[in-house]
């Protein structure tokens, strides 16, 4: 497990743990599908397991920052009906993370986040008016976004395809995701602190330092999504996804 008071950091370490602090406050502004990438950074400066409880506090402060900023966008409709759901696939993957193969678990979600980003494409370029109603496409999108957030912090390239099939538009869109993941994300706190023990004084003190990275990111996320049109902001996030999963495949 990683110490920050007891281990020297390697500038390369701070580098990159800090360009994710940035990359959290540039997702949490609403820059979202670029939030898979400070995953990818924490996960390369440090052991993976280790890096996954660095990352949640730091999310944490993120998310108050875009639902203080966001709130009034919120539509606690799609909260109620996918949040149940996410639950679930965070007591699985609770339960799953100790023993998983992480090589084999990130080649499948690698593989399940593009195939749902060519599926999400072909329904934009479909141009069709319809999304999905059955409580099916909710229960399994919202079940994989579980584990994967409470694996590897992942969870954020399913709920962007959820809100993309709901036609979400780019405000309400931020502001329900702002919201959604702060109460995923403070429901995560107890299960790395007392069953994966990745949530330590010694991580808090470190992230704390970190924090600065995260008003950058916000400062500057809040300036580009004004500049950023609807049509625009759907298609950057289907391929900032994408990218994600093929920088977890290749990492």
């Amino acid at each position: 497990m990683f110490l920050a008071a007891n281990f020297d950091i390697s500038i390369t370490s701070w580098a990159l743990a800090f360009a994710a602090a940035v990359v959290i406050g540039l997702s949490k502004a609403g820059i979202k599908g670029i939030a898979i990438v400070n995953v990818t950074l924490m996960a390369l400066a440090f052991d993976a397991k280790a890096s996954t409880g660095i990352v949640v506090p730091l999310l944490v402060v993120g998310d108050i920052f875009a639902v203080i900023y966001y709130n009034r966008h919120a539509n606690w409709w799609y909260i109620v009906r996918f949040l149940p759901w996410i639950l679930v696939g965070i007591i699985i993957g609770a339960f799953i993370g100790n023993d998983l193969n992480e090589t084999l678990f990130k080649i499948a979600m690698a593989i399940i986040i593009l195939v749902s980003v060519v599926m999400m494409y072909w329904w934009d370029r479909r141009k069709s008016k319809r999304v999905p109603i059955h409580w099916a496409f909710a229960g399994f999108v919202g079940t994989v976004a579980g584990i994967t957030t409470m694996i590897g912090n992942l969870g954020g390239a399913f709920s962007n395809i959820y809100f993309l099939a709901m036609r979400v538009h780019k405000n309400e869109f931020i502001g329900t995701a702002a919201w959604l993941f702060l109460i995923i994300n403070v429901l995560k706190l107890p299960l790395h602190i007392f069953v994966w023990e990745t949530v330590t004084l010694d991580t808090l003190l470190f992230d704390l330092k970190l924090v600065p990275g995260i008003f950058i990111g916000v400062f500057l996320g809040v300036r580009l999504v004004k500049m950023i049109k609807e049509d625009f902001y759907r298609k950057m996030i289907l391929v900032l996804t994408a990218l994600g999963a093929l920088m977890i495949l290749i990492k």
